[in-house]
């Protein structure tokens, strides 16, 4: 029977490589294609190759490149290391095992180096494998050199013959990664499968590849979350019958957001994978992800594609996405596709390394099993059903196994490989010339440079945003003197049709400029990847009416509005004849300028005053509560005041924090009150840790100290405000519903999901938390510590969906929360606007701010307990009833005097509405003025929400309150219907949740309160 089934398998493989070859012709593709066929020389390792045709559940989920594996004699197959064969069901190596197998492969072959990338946060090993002929790994110097200018066309003063002669000497490098969603298991085995072919196999089309291209490896990127996906998973085998916990933690800090860090560059995965990219010069990042069957190329989607990117590469997309489709489609595998529904317009992912830095990003979906079990799959019917650029779909319903996975995501590579290296002269020419169109950008499509000013009074979050830039691998320069530029003139607002004199004509607005001061930093446009700056510092319109409804991810991201620091986009050619010098390190300006027992610093906002109060715990710090002077220099609101301090360790603490200190001669006269280092918990779900990832990791680069702990903790702990002064409550993401957080995972049933170390788990906790069972949440207990902890003086910081939360459980009076009907804020930057600046948590900050939104909670106030606030839209209308008499004379009725009628009383829309008399008579629910909420900073009006992004159906949240400080018992709830931070590209708007950290025993400070 099993040899039947096998002369049965192996039929239908050669029949498929027949009417491949029938389709394509027989040796050759072409005139100079090769065959995709096995060297009928070189021995086949036939055990090995038996186990694959034993694990593939299906003829045609598998092809003539992958369904045999080639014996060699001193090199080890991956089944040295995990006892069977790739895609093996019941195998699931750990990074460490998949290490030892590439450097096993690197110790027989010389056709093998692996090279050590960088560490995790959790200081696991992130490797890169590159596999090549042994000839182009003895010279990987010399290659990366001819690279190197092909990359830089500055260096052969953008020459295209010389540019030639490099593309005709160079070896490509076509860089693989696998395995950034620790979920998605199937990458590190088909990858050391084939590492091995390329390196062993003798067929011409494996030898083609091996001898024109370098393929480079990195076969687990998320090297923490990989080692616990193997824990979970030995941990099914070990309980068969049992539910398994879910993967809560991949890294140390995010779960799937780790793609989507390609531009904040905030995890150690994409540092390290960012720095191997461009180090080597290479000219392809392919990634591999699954979850769509069987093979989606979702590179290119249906748009709309990033508006900085080089048409170029839109091209190559399509070029090499189709051409995949294409053969495998010709070797008889089903659910081959490309396009789809992917719009391709975020920069954030970590294929995209490669898009902005002059090369070819691309990223496979294949079908994976979240682990190495061989399940039946049935698809949704938009999954199987014919589309337009889905010809040959997947099946409905199959058996489907890793094997399965591995053959298709091999297949996929090797296909593109050899695609690649016979079409290497045109894409090395293409990679040359995409670079050089970036030096010659400021004559093309321009700008000519970003300007970003030495005045600007937040240094150390201009500094940290260039720091962003550097890591991209832009070159910074500083400007020597002073220098002037044009500044594009705006146009003028139309005439409106019934001006009086329409034969005038309008003067022309006159061009404007500006003065920059010596020191400011340019980033010139005329350099390899000021692609990649133009893309950040530029400002994003997703329009309303754009075709594509649904944005895959983040839709606005300009970071200068979102650092907080100014940011001139320059189209003046001018700029570029400034003198400057290079800047190799940013250090903002730092130090305390003089002697003195007292010392100021300007509080403009900036994240490293809340560093400076916990590395100087024994200091005095004040913070004035209005501005002062002293010495002839202006200090803001919320300033530090500081005693008890030399000037020695003032300055080492301030040094590397970019704020500056000047003696003062005395205590300023304004009112001041202390600011204590807080002791802050950190609560977490779990549910998810998706979101809240990204507040942790911004406190600890802040070096901000907290307690981890869950809601379950927190249910336990009926005394939390003897262990901490603040809560932190982020944005839970997903499973986040009032009633999820509190009734946690379903319980009714079913095992315990423990998430702990143990001799079968031992990577579970790193650096996080654990529980003997995940599914308790915070439980009614932990409702009542929560509102205890508040009552008895305690702040409580929400964020979003946790916002909410707070809300549907009563711990916020006089505020409620709204669904948006028609409002569409995808992943935005919005305006906001400052209304109480009086407030420590405004503390630095200016009368406009933007912020990070993604359809926040519509936030409304009421003075009623109870009582829910109404959405209003727009502007208030108030208009009289239908009478006699002009729009604004007032009505009467027949046969009595006319009668007064009282004003009505006015309020904003993000205004707590003010109670008429009659409102106010014997009414308990009343909320006295001292306990109402007070609003921080409001969403700009609708017309000036729009900062960057997509905005639709704005005026459901325009004017509503986006930061507020509630009054409960004792102490305060302070809701944030933005996110203050996230996936490190927010750094403007940290301070809103520092200023309540480091002022929450004074946040009633500046407060007025109503007369009523």
């Amino acid at each position: 029977m099993i040899r039947n089934e096998k002369a049965h398998m192996h039929m239908l493989r050669s029949f498929a490589l027949l009417l491949f070859l029938s389709l394509t012709g027989t040796a050759a593709l072409g005139d100079s294609e090769t065959a995709p066929i096995r060297d009928s020389k070189q021995p086949v390792d036939e055990a090995y190759t038996a186990k694959i045709n034993k694990y593939t559940t299906q003829p045609f989920f598998t092809s003539p490149l992958v369904d045999y594996l080639p014996a060699s004699k001193n090199v080890p197959t991956p089944e040295a290391v995990l006892g069977d064969v790739a895609g093996a069901p019941g195998i699931l190596p750990y990074a460490e095992d998949v290490y030892k197998y590439m450097r096993l492969l690197e110790k027989a072959s010389p056709r093998v180096k692996v090279f050590s990338i960088g560490k995790t946060e959790e200081g696991r090993e992130m490797i890169a494998v590159a596999v090549s002929s042994p000839e182009n790994l003895k010279n990987l110097e010399e290659n990366r050199a001819r690279l190197a200018k092909l990359a830089d066309p500055r260096t052969i003063k953008l020459d295209d013959e010389e540019a030639d002669r490099l593309v005709a000497q160079a070896v490509p490098v076509y860089y693989i990664t696998g395995t950034i969603h620790s979920p998605e298991t199937g990458a590190p085995t088909a990858l050391m499968e084939l590492a091995y072919r390329l390196a062993v196999d003798e067929s011409p089309y494996i030898r083609e590849i091996r001898d024109g291209l370098i393929t480079l490896i990195t076969p687990v990127v998320e090297v923490d979350g990989r080692d616990r996906m193997v824990d979970i998973y030995r941990w099914h085998l070990s309980h068969p019958k049992d539910f398994y916990p879910p993967l809560i933690y991949w890294g140390k800090y995010v779960a799937h957001d780790n793609n989507r860090d390609a531009m904040g560059v905030t995890l150690k995965l994409t540092e390290n994978v960012l720095n191997t990219y461009v180090r080597w010069k290479a000219q392809v990042l392919h990634d591999l992800h699954e979850s769509v069957p069987y093979l989606y190329d979702n590179t290119a989607g249906d748009g709309p594609f990033n508006a900085w990117v080089d048409p170029i590469l839109t091209d190559e997309w399509e070029m090499i996405g189709w051409r995949n489709v294409s053969d495998m489609t010709k070797f008889g595998m089903p659910g081959v596709f490309t396009h789809g529904v992917f719009d391709t317009w975020s920069p954030g992912y970590l294929m995209f390394i490669a898009a902005m830095h002059n090369g070819i990003s691309r990223l496979y979906e294949t079908f994976g099993n979240g682990g190495a079990d061989t399940l039946p799959r049935t698809l949704d019917p938009e999954e199987y059903a014919r589309t337009w650029y889905r010809q040959n779909p997947p099946l409905p319903r199959v058996l489907w196994s890793q094997r399965d996975n591995n053959n298709y995501e091999q297949t996929g590579l090797l296909t593109s490989l050899h695609y690649f290296n016979e079409n290497k002269a045109l894409f090395l020419k293409n990679f040359y010339l995409k670079a050089k169109r970036s030096v010659t950008k400021p004559g093309a499509e321009g700008p000519a440079a970003y300007v970003l000013p030495a005045d600007d009074p937040r240094a150390s979050s201009q500094a940290e945003l260039l720091r962003v830039l550097q890591k991209q691998a832009v070159e910074i320069s500083r400007a020597t003197a002073v220098f002037t530029v044009a500044l594009p003139v705006k146009k003028s607002a139309k005439p409106k049709k019934d001006a009086k004199d329409t034969k005038e004509k309008e003067t022309p607005p006159a061009p404007t400029t500006r003065e920059f001061p010596a020191g400011s930093y340019i980033v010139r446009m005329d350099q390899p990847y000021s692609r990649i700056a133009d893309a950040l510092l530029d400002y994003q319109y997703w329009s309303p009416d754009d075709p594509q409804k649904t944005p895959y991810d983040d839709t606005g991201w300009t970071f200068g509005e979102l650092f907080g620091v100014q940011v001139t986009r320059v189209t003046d050619p001018k700029v570029l004849d400034v003198a400057v010098e290079r800047v190799k390190e940013i250090r903002a300006p730092a130090g305390v300028s003089g002697d003195g027992t007292i010392y100021a610093i300007n509080n403009n906002a900036e994240p490293a005053l809340a560093t400076l109060r916990y590395k100087l715990p024994d200091a005095s710090i004040d913070a004035a509560e209005e501005p002062f002077e002293s010495g002839g220099k202006k200090f803001t609101r919320g300033s530090f005041v500081l005693r008890n301090v030399s000037r020695a360790q003032l300055n080492d603490a301030i040094s590397d924090l970019g704020l500056q200190a000047s003696p003062v001669s005395a205590m300023p006269s304004v009112k001041a009150h202390p600011v204590r280092a807080a002791r802050v918990a950190f609560v977490h779900t779990w549910l998810s840790t998706q979101a809240e990832g990204w507040w942790r990791i911004a406190l600890d680069n802040l070096g901000i100290p907290y307690d981890y702990i869950s809601t379950q903790i927190v249910a336990k702990t009926s005394d939390l405000h003897a262990k901490y002064d603040v809560i932190l409550f982020p944005p839970v993401g997903f499973f986040s519903s009032p009633t999820a957080i509190i009734n946690g995972l379903p319980s009714a049933w079913g095992n315990p999901l423990p998430w702990k170390n143990t001799p079968e788990t031992p990577n579970l906790v790193g650096k996080n938390d654990s529980t003997d069972d995940m599914r308790p949440g915070l439980g009614w207990e932990g409702v009542a510590n929560l509102q205890n902890f508040v009552a008895q003086g305690g702040v409580l910081l929400t964020a979003t969906d946790t916002s909410r939360f707070a809300l549907s459980i009563g711990l916020a009076d006089g505020v409620s929360v709204s669904n948006a009907q028609k409002m569409k804020i995808v992943g935005s930057v919005v305006g906001t606007r400052l209304v109480d600046a009086a407030s420590p948590i405004a503390y630095g900050y200016d009368e406009k701010l933007s912020a990070y939104c993604d359809n926040g909670p519509v936030f409304s106030l009421s003075s009623v307990s109870g009582a829910r606030g109404f959405r209003r839209l727009g502007g208030e209308m108030h208009t009289r009833p239908t009478g006699r008499g002009t729009a604004d004379d007032p009505d009467f009725a027949i046969g009595r005097p006319g009668a007064e009628v009282p004003d009505e009383p006015k309020s904003e829309i993000w205004e707590t509405p003010v109670l008429t008399d009659e409102q106010l008579h014997n009414n308990f629910r009343v909320i006295p003025p001292a306990n109402r909420a007070r609003v921080i900073f409001r969403y700009a009006d609708s017309k000036e929400l729009l900062v960057s992004g997509l905005v639709e159906g704005g005026d459901e949240i325009a004017q509503h309150p986006a930061v507020v400080d509630v009054p409960t018992g004792n102490g305060h709830v302070v809701l944030f219907s933005i996110n203050p931070i996230y996936r490190g590209e927010t750094r403007g708007t940290y301070a809103l949740v520092l200023n309540t950290i480091l002022n929450f025993d004074n946040l009633n400070a500046g407060r007025k309160l109503a007369e009523k």
